[in-house]
């Protein structure tokens, strides 16, 4: 165990995690050279295009050191806040971390917010300064701000390029030299915390686990502790990078435990695995995922209602932390209500439904869950806006906001001072650190988070602003339903939950854009945006109407009123007759959600 070391790297979004670990797999010689290829450790397509890593991938190198072998266990993590909960139960499989900093940009908010996790859980900090070949590198500069947040001496920084290699043996012996290896087994039981699964359509569910205590080996009676479900362990190996089986797992070791269970529901980040004969008590930290975000999802086609059904369920196998309910609507027809961590989770789980389940799906304006309590003392959490209670119920409101940090370049400030107040944020503290870049902590409602404001974060500040955030607590929100009426007819697909402040900008913009996106009728439709019991927004659609005067060629006038009067009267008949009721075309809708 003492030639063991386990670690993890944690970095900001594009600081060169990924080619780091392409690097170092390359010095150990893991993975051959006729193999080797960029960012090797992204296994999912998606995340080559995009250059982020979305699941976690382990590694283990052997790597020789002063004469003697050494294991190396890395964990590479995500980047993104999204998926924040992952990093943390790779950080307990670890005892130590490489701090990446990128010398071009310097201390970004996510490398914060990681490496407050590092510091609760009392992991060992390498600090590593990254693309040192670059020829704008701030390299002393950085290096200052690095030694100040971490207190420790600009000497101890390692300096390390992942595009030439430079620097990659040194970064390797100080693993050795300053990481600990993993402490005794405190138990003779055995115990693994699970990090990460991914299924597998012939093996089932295949757990990414540390184990903390006792050994494991094949044909091992285990059990989950949360779930509760038992099995036999059909293979366990290592993972260097791909699947090789050994014949036992021992405690400080990192490896994979093949299951052969093929449902949903079972296996859990953060879920501990013992031995079904003599369970040991479950590590702790575990915590269900709660999702932050709410979309419904619906197929194009009805038809393919039960293949959706099925896609839903193979995600969710390789990713517990998605959640989704059945829910029908009177336009799209039967879908799926989804839960998703946040905005990037979504995107990921709805390109995933497209690429490996060829699915054409419609995906619906993300909303977030409010806290409803009502007069009477009921509780109800409320996440589709037409469900929100009706204008003069007594109820209160809550909604959850968010604590975030920002890290932006000083000469931006007045641009996003401006943006804070439009989203109705608070600046709780401010700090300036030594190249001129400014810190602020800020607080803000959820909802407002999800107005595109990350995206106008970047455009206000030329790209250069860094945005972490974690949800605070429940706050009594000032909102309103804003509901859509075509012909004075509520239509709730349109309905949305906005802030009181905005209600009347929004009415006016969603107006504005079904009358651009509206087919007209045979009559002059009203559309109207209402809310707090009044009609806020209106336009008129002018109708379809026929000339009915094209086949007159001269005569008096009163021959052309009269057919006009005939008209007016037919259109006025097929309203009373209720034959007036306006059909929305699905496309309408699409639009519509596709615009938000």
């Amino acid at each position: 165990m003492s030639k063991i070391r386990n670690f993890s790297i944690i970095a900001h979004i594009d600081h060169g995690k990924s080619t780091l670990a392409d690097r170092m797999l390359e010095v150990t010689k893991t993975v051959e050279a006729r193999k080797m290829k960029a960012q090797v450790l992204d296994s999912m397509d998606l995340e080559r295009e995009r250059g982020i890593t979305i699941k976690m991938q382990p590694a283990r190198m052997a790597y020789q050191y002063k004469g003697e072998e050494y294991i190396l266990n890395l964990i590479d993590t995500p980047g993104h806040i999204d998926f924040s909960y992952e990093v943390s139960r790779a950080l307990n499989a670890v005892e130590g971390v490489l701090l990446l900093v990128d010398s071009t940009q310097g201390v970004q908010a996510q490398t914060l917010s990681v490496l407050q996790m590092a510091k609760d859980l009392g992991l060992t900090i390498v600090p590593v300064l990254t693309k040192v070949d670059v020829p704008h590198a701030r390299i002393d500069e950085i290096g200052e701000d690095i030694a100040r947040l971490i207190d420790c001496s600009t000497a101890d920084i390692l300096r390390t390029s992942g595009k030439t290699g430079e620097g990659v043996t040194d970064v390797l012996d100080a693993i050795i030299e300053r990481i600990p290896p993993p402490a005794d087994s405190a138990l003779d039981t055995y115990r693994g915390l699970i990090f990460d699964f991914e299924y597998s359509n012939h093996r089932g569910i295949i757990v990414y686990q540390r184990v903390f205590d006792g050994m494991v080996k094949k044909g091992d009676n285990l059990t989950f502790a949360i779930s509760g479900r038992n099995f036999q362990a059909l293979e366990v190996g290592i993972l260097a990078p791909e699947e090789r089986p050994t014949d036992s797992l021992e405690a400080g070791e990192i490896g994979y435990i093949v299951t052969g269970i093929k449902e949903p529901g079972v296996a859990f980040v953060g879920d501990t695995l013992t031995s079904a004969k003599d369970p040991g008590p479950a590590l702790p930290g575990y915590q269900e995922a709660s999702p932050v975000v709410w979309a419904s999802i619906f197929p194009e086609s009805q038809d393919d209602f039960t293949m959706l059904r099925q896609a839903l369920d193979r995600l969710k196998l390789s990713d517990s932390s998605l959640s989704y309910e059945e829910e029908s609507s009177g336009v799209l027809g039967r879908g799926f209500r989804c839960g998703f961590l946040g905005m990037l989770h979504m995107e990921i789980i709805t390109e995933r439904l497209r690429r490996e389940f060829n699915m054409e799906i419609i995906i619906t304006s993300p909303s977030i869950s409010y806290e409803i309590t009502w007069s009477e003392g009921k509780v109800e959490h409320i996440y589709a806006a037409s469900r929100f209670p009706d204008h003069g119920a007594h109820v209160t409101v809550r909604e959850p906001w968010v604590l975030g940090q920002i890290i932006l370049p000083g000469d931006f400030m007045g641009n996003v001072m401006t943006l804070l107040y439009e989203h109705e944020a608070n600046v709780i503290e401010t700090e300036v650190f030594g190249d001129g870049r400014t810190f602020l902590s800020v607080e803000m409602p959820l909802r407002e988070l999800m107005r595109g404001f990350f995206d106008k974060l970047k455009n206000a500040t030329s790209g250069y602003a860094s945005l972490s955030y974690e949800i605070a607590e429940m706050r009594p929100a000032s909102v309103a339903r804003l509901d859509v009426l075509v012909a004075e007819e509520l239509v709730p697909a349109f309905s949305r939950v906005v802030g009181a402040a905005r209600v009347e900008l929004e009415a006016k913009a969603v107006v504005e854009k079904l009358y651009n996106v509206m087919p007209r009728q045979q009559f002059v439709t009203k559309l109207q945006a209402k809310t707090m019991g009044k009609v806020i927004a209106t336009k008129k659609l002018s109708a379809m109407r026929k000339d009915v005067t094209a086949k007159l060629y001269g005569g008096d006038i009163t021959r052309k009123k009269k057919l006009l009067e005939k008209q007016k009267k037919g259109k006025q008949k097929m309203l009373q007759r209720g034959v007036g009721n306006v059909h929305i075309p699905p496309d309408v809708f699409m639009r519509m959600i596709k615009d938000d």
